[in-house]
């Protein structure tokens, strides 16, 4: 059994035996770059000083006091000599679950620089297994959902380079997601200043050939080595002049695109230069926080517009999800611009992107698009808005006649006019007609296969009814042409809709809990855990919706009604009448009448025209929740039908259980392969851990940008400046911590803090958001906070004595500045 293995002896293939890191440095060595000589310490001999103590509450003192073996002791001390008599080693640890596609495990473990001597070495050794065991790499591990028994530790030992200049170099920037940029930080002395936060670096930008950004750090503390053994932080003066030429830059740069190109990836990576001016490659691992590139065959810019998180949804689509939305938007493409094979539908990350690139080339389209979703989802139309001015997307079809022609031609083919006049003269007519369409839909997909269903039964039925719907908003907008109104009046007027598919849902959910409440035996059952029979007929009629709906892969409320249950008991503790749902409804009705009224008075001689606008939008705007609930409606029974499916494959054999159907796609459901098993496991796989994904990009380019992260506002005068970290915007009640040991965060409070180690990151857990005096864009607290998707800025000056705790606070870690907007208010 092999306890130890040089540099050179190690490649990728060994992640089970030497780790992550070590991997990585024994790939980066037989590569030919320049990795100081090392060796690794296996988890052959973790595992046999932890044995089977490791996996128990004791588990860091037993690593701790535990004699090291004989066997590996001398093993460690040969692989210590064949680097040099006495010479200053670095020990550091190396987990097997360690940089994951998920999770960079960034400083978990510890590392001991500047070891001198044969003892020395293994104790160093055995406080890195043991800090497999702190606290704060067991709540990373659970955080990130992994097995700590499956999780060994192997320990890298390796010649220490006496750094003149170091830091770390990300090879795409890690806030905005831009794969052409390089990102560096950098700082006198050893690099442990920079990846620790304990100093603000120099921080660098390369954009292709060319050193783009230059913000220099104050740089005032330095870590050296110590003559035999250990190091020392040395307080120094503010050091104004960058501490790397540009040439350094650029050397960095090359080695930092060669190191990505051996991996295939973007690298995150720690380098060192030696007095004698030699550059050194001291570790490199995946970025494990960008957001995977849709595939981009032409090679040319694109836009994506993310569908799933404009629907409200951060978790991935199932596989069974997206094929049914495949088929659903071949038949929008084929209706709307005639090809059904348009490669506008785009999948990432197990998520839906829409390609926008050609409707923000088209004046027209760019207007439509960006004023339709100012009203579903406000702040996508505000980041595509600000692609109008890269010249990559400059308008290059200013006439409107091909969309007016395109728009005119579907109106005619659906019969739009028709439709819209019919609602304007007979709205309770239309909307009769409208709630027939349930009906039409469930009977028509009944003779028609799943694939056929999908693509005949949702965008063919949409333009006969969105205009009914959409009439009543357009009467709404005319009113407020016609009359002048205060803000919030017209938002008045759509209090308490009647006709609204999704309110008389709530509403059914209340007066379920309603007749439980009022039947003692229906109430016993439910606190039991039973079902009483008023839940049974709701199912019935409601049990098609669920929670992340429009994904058909998940469970509706008739196969777990689990949320159902949770709603109701919410139900059952309100008190008092005016908090009522029905009543709080017929309120908002109520106070939508008064404003009816009110307008028409104001309008004076055009109070009839008010009235009559304002009432159909009362009667049709509610419509505008039942084009979903069709599609709904529709999942829910194709859902049962490849269920099924799924019985009859879990029955032969062919799938585990009846629900990994759902981890296929329609072809695969119908193709002859034997056991599907394999392959649903690895699809499980990906899945799971896209559910860990913590940040999701509104609007992505091909390139990686994330436009909402890379813009750069100015900040406002009196701001707090610092540098961006993590991307993304948060207001809440700020809490400054000193010292981590003890301290505790309410949910969403901001944390402020002078500095962050990997001890303070389980504070990350319930924090909303990241504020640090001290640190770069790649010390470990930022790494860490990009990871668990909190907004961050660092190396914010005197932020620990300028805000105070309970002072509302708003952090934009996209432009690096923090906005204090209230005196403290008193917190526990």
């Amino acid at each position: 059994m092999a306890f130890t293995i040089s540099f050179g002896g190690i490649d990728g293939t060994m992640l089970a035996v030497v780790g992550g890191k070590a991997a990585n440095l024994g790939e980066l060595t037989r590569a030919g770059l320049p990795v100081p000589q090392g060796f690794c310490v296996t988890t052959n001999a973790y595992r046999t000083v932890a044995q089977a103590d490791a996996a128990s509450g004791n588990a860091r003192r037993t690593l701790l006091e535990t004699a090291v073996p004989q066997e590996i002791r001398d093993a460690i001390v040969d692989g210590y000599r064949e680097l040099g008599d006495g010479v200053p080693v670095a020990v550091r640890s190396s987990a097997t679950a360690e940089d994951l596609p998920f999770a960079s495990f960034a400083g978990q473990q510890d590392t001991f620089l500047n070891v001198v001597g044969e003892d020395e070495v293994v104790d160093a050794v055995r406080r890195c297994w043991a800090s497999l065991w702190t606290d704060r790499a067991v709540s990373y591990r659970e955080m990130n959902g992994i097995d700590h028994t499956t999780t060994y530790l192997a320990v890298v030992v390796q010649r220490m380079v006496q750094s003149a200049i170091s830091g770390v170099m990300f090879t795409a920037n890690p806030v905005t997601g831009t794969r052409d940029q390089i990102v560096i930080d950098a700082s006198p002395g050893l690099g442990e200043a920079v990846v620790s936060g304990a100093v603000n670096p120099d921080h660098f930008v390369v954009d292709g050939g060319e050193i783009t950004e230059k913000r220099l750090g104050d740089k005032k503390v330095v870590i050296r080595s110590l003559p035999g053994g250990g190091t020392e932080h040395v307080e120094v003066g503010e050091n104004e002049e960058p501490c790397l030429t540009d040439g350094q830059i650029h050397a960095l740069a090359v080695l930092g695109r060669k190191v990505q190109q051996h991996y295939g990836s973007p690298q995150d990576i720690e380098w060192a230069i030696d007095a004698g001016g030699d550059l050194h490659l001291t570790q490199a691992r995946p970025i494990t926080t960008l957001f995977p590139l849709p595939d981009n065959p032409d090679g040319t810019a694109h836009v994506y517009f993310c569908f799933s998180l404009a629907q409200g949804l951060e978790r991935p689509i199932t596989p069974m999800g997206r094929a049914a939305f495949r088929e659903i938007s071949k038949a929008a493409f084929e209706i709307v611009i005639g090809d059904p094979r348009s490669r506008s539908y785009v999948e990432s990350g197990e998520r839906i992107f829409f390609d926008v690139t050609k409707v923000l080339h088209s004046r027209v389209g760019r207007e439509f698009v960006t004023r339709l979703l100012g009203v579903m989802e406000a702040r996508s139309s505000e980041v595509l808005r600000g692609l109008f001015d890269d010249p990559r997307f400059a308008v290059r079809s200013s006439s409107p006649t091909p969309a007016l022609k395109r728009v005119l031609r579907l109106a005619r083919r659906f019969r739009v006019p028709v439709t819209v006049a019919k609602a304007l003269v007979n709205p309770e007519k239309a909307v009769r007609t409208a709630l027939l369409m349930e009906r039409e839909v469930l009977e028509r997909s009944a003779g028609l296969s799943i694939e056929q269903a999908l693509r005949q039964c949702v965008v063919p039925m949409l333009p006969r009814l969105a205009p009914t719907a959409l009439i009543g908003f357009v009467m709404l907008g005319l009113v407020g042409k016609v009359v002048q109104t205060k803000p919030g009046e017209l938002q008045t007027v759509l209090r308490g809709l009647p006709n609204n598919i999704t309110t008389e849902m709530d509403l059914a959910m209340w007066h379920l809990a309603q007749e439980i409440r009022h039947d003692p035996v229906a109430l016993r059952q439910f606190h039991d855990g039973e079902r009483p029979a008023a839940l049974d007929r709701f199912l019935a009629r409601w049990g098609h919706r669920a929670v992340a709906e429009i994904d058909l892969g998940l469970p509706r409320w008739s196969d777990d009604p689990a949320h159902v249950v949770g709603v109701v008991k919410n139900f059952l503790r309100l008190e008092g009448e005016q908090a009522h749902p029905d009543a709080v409804f017929a309120r908002g009705a109520a106070e939508a009448d008064a404003m009816i009224e009110t307008l028409a008075r104001r309008a004076w001689g055009r109070g009839w025209f008010v009235r009559f606008a304002l009432r159909r939008t009362r009667l049709l705007a509610g419509l505008r929740e039942y084009p979903k609930y069709l599609v709904i409606t529709l999942f829910g029974t194709l859902r049962k039908r490849v269920a099924e499916m799924g019985a009859q494959f879990a029955a032969d054999g062919r799938l585990g259980t009846a629900d990994d159907v759902f981890f296929l796609n329609f072809e695969e459901m119908r193709s002859t392969q034997g056991d599907l098993r394999p392959l649903v496991a690895a699809r499980r796989e990906v899945y799971d851990r896209e559910m860990r994904r913590r940040h999701i990009p509104r609007v992505l380019l091909s390139d990686g940008t994330e436009p909402e992260a890379a813009h750069h506002g100015v900040p406002a005068e009196g701001d707090l400046v610092g540098t961006p970290a993590s991307a993304g915007t948060v207001t809440g009640v700020a809490r400054v911590v000193m010292d981590p040991v003890g301290a505790y965060l309410e949910p969403g409070e901001i944390l402020v803090a002078p500095s962050t180690d990997p001890g303070w990151t389980p504070l990350f857990l319930t924090a909303g958001g990241l504020v640090m005096e001290m640190g770069g864009a790649n010390s470990h607290g930022a790494v860490v906070a990009r990871e668990y998707g909190i907004p961050a800025v660092v190396g914010v000056r005197e932020a620990v004595t300028r805000i105070r705790t309970g002072e509302r606070i708003t952090v934009d870690g996209s432009t690096g500045a923090v906005t204090t907007l209230g005196s403290p208010v008193e917190v526990s």
